[in-house]
């Protein structure tokens, strides 16, 4: 059989098929955008894109891969972020919109480091990053070259850079200079002499993020995620006049990000509840919430246009993902602006919500399992990275690959997952892995005692912080688990903790 005439099974296809982002438009020229997108090879490069065409140009080529780049406001140049041999540790690229791959320069004069965060203007960038000491750096980077970097904030906590003002005069940083990198103070700076503007810190365990200034010039309010009522909730705070205002979003989930609309009148509002993200608009003036968008699936990005129209990407656990286009007021899965070149992915099972009484609440785990087939089944207990994420209903080749060979697949929001509330996510800090992994076995044990599993083929597995918890699994549960798939795993914590 040649390769023209060669069958390639679904859970292949899913792998194979094409992938592509939320397009990062420039703020002053939104037709033109770069793309996160993976190439034919199956390599993720950024891509150019005219808003509205149907082809994506290649920008970037490396063996390893690009993944981090965003559009300068004019959209005349685009930085990405250079990792020698895909480490996490690099410099940050200049290239002009539309130049072929290879065609960029060393964009800020900084020596190699670990990226913490870019705020990317017309006249100035600043930059953030992490030496080999752990301590954070920033500088603002003069993008006409006439003088060199200059340093804005220095300390050895971990800290990132959120976002620039219109007026590009201010910076705001998050920081965890009070010892606590899991819940984050806010600091402004001004962008010329460095000094500090304001502060913004709601004490121990009360974590701040910023979310982006207004788009109004003259403007300098900004959206921040807060926690102040044990559920991460929204804020608009003015660093210069001191003025808070609490956002009341009615509509059940806890904020994940927010974008303003171009009057800066209303708000874009991302709310994670049960394994879903769903979007709704908040007015500002008259504090109406409206939904919009698709009520089913998972939205895993968003951001609004100069129009007023929203653009996300949307999925669900049976469904491919795309690029959509929304509108206010509207509620449904829009229209598709964007999808992978190439054969689509095929579909895959939907998700079942399964909820189960644990240790300190209830569990809440999403089960997929093969279509038209009765239990017992083989089960593959999947644990999530991070922490602090969450699995929810979207599409994943991974898992699908699972359920094709006949394997339930069960993914747990153990606490130390977001989306459920600060304290369920802050409770695995009492006793590190041995908390998340007290809820992935009340899980297990329910599929078991239901007759969803057979309790002699059971398998956990997970990457990252979900590979060390595999591995704790396995030393610490050894009768519950046939096999352990542990991917990139820190097999010990505390001497990492040390290290």
């Amino acid at each position: 059989m040649t390769d023209d005439t060669a069958v390639v099974a679904d859970w292949e296809a899913r792998f194979r098929a094409r992938r592509v982002g939320l397009p990062d438009w420039a703020r002053d020229a939104d037709d033109r955008t770069v793309v996160t997108a993976t190439t034919a090879a199956g390599t993720l490069e950024l891509h150019w894109w005219r808003a509205g065409g149907e082809e994506l140009v290649q920008a970037t080529a490396r063996a390893e891969g690009t993944a981090a780049g965003t559009l300068d406001p004019a959209g005349e140049q685009l930085w990405w972020f250079d990792d020698r041999k895909g480490d996490e540790r690099g410099v940050w690229r200049s290239q002009a919109f539309g130049a072929s791959p290879g065609a960029h320069e060393d964009a800020t004069g900084l020596s190699p480091a670990y990226s913490s965060g870019l705020a990317l203007g017309s006249r100035v960038a600043v930059v953030g990053s992490t030496d080999d000491g752990y301590g954070v750096l920033v500088h603002a980077v003069d993008r006409s070259g006439r003088s060199a970097p200059r340093a804005l904030y220095a300390h050895a906590e971990e800290a990132y850079v959120g976002d620039l003002s219109r007026d590009e005069s201010l910076v705001v940083l998050a920081h965890s200079e009070h010892g606590d990198s899991r819940h984050p103070a806010l600091r402004v700076l001004r962008v010329d002499d460095a000094t500090a503007v304001a502060d913004l810190w709601d004490g121990e365990g009360k974590g701040l993020h910023p979310s982006g200034f207004s788009p109004v010039a003259g403007d300098h309010r900004m959206l921040v995620v807060h926690e102040r009522s044990g559920t991460p909730a929204l804020l608009v705070w003015d660093p210069v006049s001191g003025e808070e205002r609490e956002v009341v979003v009615d509509a059940p989930g806890e904020v994940a990000d927010a974008d303003w609309w171009p009057d800066a009148r209303s708000v874009l509002v991302a709310l994670d509840h049960e394994a879903r993200t769903r979007l709704v608009q908040v007015d500002l003036e008259t504090g109406l919430t409206e939904p919009l968008g698709p009520v089913t699936g998972t939205v895993t990005s968003a951001a609004v246009r100069d129009d007023g129209t929203v653009w996300a990407t949307w999925s669900s656990a049976a469904q491919p993902p795309s690029v959509r286009q929304l509108k206010s007021g509207v509620v449904g899965e829009g229209e598709v602006v964007l999808r992978a070149p190439g054969p689509p992915a095929p579909p895959s099972v939907p998700v079942e919500d399964v909820w189960v009484q644990g240790p300190a609440g209830r569990v809440h785990a999403l089960l997929r399992r093969p279509a038209d087939v009765s239990g017992p089944l083989p089960l593959v207990v999947e644990v999530h990275g991070g922490p602090t994420a969450h699995d929810v209903d979207a599409f994943s080749p991974y898992v699908s690959a699972w359920v094709d060979h006949g394997f339930a697949v069960a993914q747990v929001n153990y606490r130390g997952s977001t989306g459920y509330g600060s304290a369920w996510r802050d409770a695995l800090e009492e006793r590190v892995g041995h908390v998340e992994l007290e809820d992935v076995l009340a899980v297990r044990d329910h599929l078991v005692g239901t007759g969803v599993a057979d309790p002699q083929r059971v398998v956990l597995a997970g990457a990252s912080w979900g590979g060390f918890l595999t591995l704790l699994g396995l030393g610490t549960q050894p009768s519950s688990w046939s096999l352990g798939v542990a991917g990139v795993p820190v097999a010990d914590y505390v001497a990492a903790y040390e290290d």
